[in-house]
């Protein structure tokens, strides 16, 4: 018997080794993958937030900065002012400096927010927290979005820490603060705002009310600091939407790209857009609610965040971070195992990237494969919306069980 718990062991410790071995050897693959693309857009974003910000701090009109650029036209700052506050450290640091805190705060935050979505995960299905930690993080980083989000210099993944810092530690905890982040967010790029409207659907309420109350203080700080800006962006550069490129441009993957590479070069129709739009918000905030009610918050968040990209007139790649735990939820259930693989595969190859930076025109720019390609990322949106599993036992969500499928509800 002791001959065999003894052969048992050293089977079981041959497994392991061979398990992390293969982990290095995936690694590696990826390091290598990250050295070989290099950093080709060399924070091109980051420039902006820049130039941007101290062409305000020199008393011109913020929103009249304007930057030309070969693919984009012409391209100018389009956040709100409490972002060009938040912005002002990067400004004025030396370009190596703003260069560090920017990297030191988005791998931070990579980091954090990764572990908060996949430690319960860990915990519910038995897995090595370090190897699934290193694992994740190598699968999200060959991400398109994570890859180019970095690459820009873009500030997303702060927005995502904040995000998830309410939804997944401050609400859980009943913290009386939970909103108040979401609320930064939302004045920093109005995107997050979506999930102000998360919050009230779901019915935490109170949370949602300090989230808006949250935005409106950021937003009169913006406000006394800089009352020129502020009147700009909220009575013109907002309606405008001057600035932000090109929508027909491959990159941008919400509905109004599609419809405005479609039409193009006549504009896209409105009114099919706006259907499109109302389906999106009423079955993915319907989802949405649905998941945060039996507890699912990792669920509801993201399918937030993707109702958020696809309606929004402009949905960069590098904004749709959603991906990473639509990749964690799939990746633990092994009926939608599949799909996981799917979207690592062809989101970690980046297959807009491919057609836009040099794929053949003929065929690949024709016809459904030309549809496909240039939307991929849509349609994988989409598809998320209705194929993300709400898991219906919000302990197992939690971590609390190990059970080893969490229910799900239809």
């Amino acid at each position: 018997m002791a001959a065999f718990r003894w052969g048992y062991a050293l089977d079981g410790g041959w497994r392991k080794a061979a398990r992390w071995v293969l982990l290095g050897l995936f690694v590696a693959l990826v390091v290598y993958g990250h050295i070989w693309y290099r950093n080709r857009h060399d924070w091109f974003d980051l420039g902006i937030y820049r130039q941007a910000v101290n062409w305000w701090l020199d008393g011109h009109d913020l929103y009249d900065f304007v930057k030309p650029d070969d693919t984009q036209g012409t391209l100018g700052f389009t956040y709100p002012p409490f972002g060009a506050l938040i912005l002002v450290p990067f400004a004025v640091l030396p370009w190596t400096g703003a260069v560090v805190l920017y990297s030191v705060i988005t791998i931070a935050a990579l980091l954090i927010t990764t572990y908060w979505l996949l430690a319960p995960v860990a915990r519910a299905k038995g897995w090595g927290l370090p190897f699934a930690m290193i694992l994740a993080l190598a699968v999200i980083s060959a991400l398109e979005p994570v890859r180019e989000n970095y690459t820009f210099g873009q500030i997303n993944m702060v927005l995502v820490l904040l995000v998830l810092a309410d939804l997944l530690v401050l609400l859980p905890r009943g913290s009386r603060w939970a909103g108040v982040l979401i609320g930064l967010a939302a004045a920093i790029k109005l995107t997050p705002a979506i999930f102000i409207v998360y919050l009230l659907i779901s019915r935490r309420y109170r949370a949602g009310l300090t989230a808006i109350a949250s935005a409106a203080a950021a937003s009169l700080v913006a406000f006394a600091v800089g009352p020129r800006a502020s009147i700009d962006f909220w009575t013109d550069a907002l309606w405008q939407g001057e600035g932000i490129g090109s929508a027909a441009y491959t990159f941008n993957q919400s509905f109004y790209g599609m419809l405005a590479r479609l039409s193009a070069p006549h504009d896209p129709n409105r009114l099919v857009w706006a259907v499109l739009v109302l389906a999106a918000l009423g079955f993915g905030l319907w989802r949405a609610r649905r998941a945060a009610l039996v507890g699912d918050e990792v669920v509801g968040l993201t399918i937030t965040g993707i109702v958020g990209c696809l309606i929004s007139p402009i949905t960069w790649v590098h904004h749709i971070y959603w991906f990473v735990p639509a990749l964690i939820v799939l990746a633990a259930s092994r009926r939608h195992a599949w799909f996981a693989v799917l979207i690592a595969l062809t989101v970690g190859l980046g297959l807009v990237s491919w057609f836009e930076q040099g794929l053949p025109v003929d065929p690949w720019s024709h016809g459904v494969q030309g549809f496909m390609i240039k939307n991929w990322y849509l349609l994988l949106m989409v598809a998320l919306l209705f194929a993300l599993p709400i898991r219906a036992d919000a302990r197992v969500v939690a971590g609390e069980s190990t059970a080893s499928e969490p229910a799900t509800v239809r």
